[in-house]
């Protein structure tokens, strides 16, 4: 998979996403990461992205021209291009799925200042993407967490597969208690069960304190998950 990152800060890339798994999967090849500025774009001998806003209002606003043309200068196969803003739809796991499935070629729109003009959400992008509610300086880290989080689902990126399908967030569930030796540390032991041996007992335990985490934690994903399983 390829991932094109339109930012005004090229620099700052690959940063976390060079180490680890995914720093890894950049080196053999199995993604592909390239940064386009759209100052390299622009006419005037400032290189200016942005303007003042049309009807007054505090800050700077993207100008389109720009991220039109380094968007569209991308050329062949068209990738997905998705716009990162607050006012997009929430990034999830199941989002994070269905676009490593349906697209090879991605191109993420970091925005900055006040925000882009309409302009590029109305005849650009083709999705906007948040990635929480809250408010960054700009996309450039949601970008990084838009490409960790589906670089993790390509085949070979996590050595192993059965980690990712057990992640928290996969099935809409939040992860089981994890431990680790010491058996004992600081008055803290390990459940009995997980030292029984018993692993049908173990899933079990598993599933439910999945489901009792979601729950007190995530009521907003336990109801979801309650809703597919009774088909609704």
């Amino acid at each position: 998979m390829r991932f094109e990152v339109i930012t005004l800060f090229p620099e700052v890339f690959p940063g976390v996403l060079g180490v680890g798994v995914v720093g890894r999967a950049l080196e053999k090849g199995l993604i592909t990461l390239a940064m386009h500025n759209p100052r390299d774009f622009t006419r005037d001998r400032h290189r200016t992205v942005d303007d003042a806003p049309f009807g007054g209002g505090p800050g700077m606003v993207m100008k389109p021209e720009p991220l039109f043309e380094c968007v569209e200068n991308l050329g062949d196969p068209r990738p997905l291009r998705i716009l990162l803003s607050p006012q997009g739809e929430p990034f999830t796991q199941d989002a994070a799925r269905r676009l490593a499935a349906g697209a090879s070629r991605i191109a993420l729109i970091c925005g900055r200042y006040e925000g882009v003009d309409e302009r590029i959400r109305l005849g650009l992008a083709d999705l906007d993407l948040s990635v929480g509610d809250y408010v960054l300086s700009g996309g450039e880290i949601a970008a990084m967490a838009v490409i960790e989080t589906m670089a993790r689902l390509i085949p070979g990126v996590v050595g192993d597969r059965e980690s990712v399908d057990t992640d928290s967030l996969e099935g809409s569930l939040l992860k089981y208690p994890q431990y680790t030796r010491p058996r004992e540390y600081r008055g803290m032991t390990v459940p009995d069960i997980l030292l029984s041996g018993h692993h049908e007992e173990i899933e079990s335990w598993r599933r439910e304190q999945s489901l009792k985490r979601t729950k007190t934690r995530r009521p907003d994903l336990f109801s979801c998950n309650k809703s597919e399983e009774n088909g609704n």
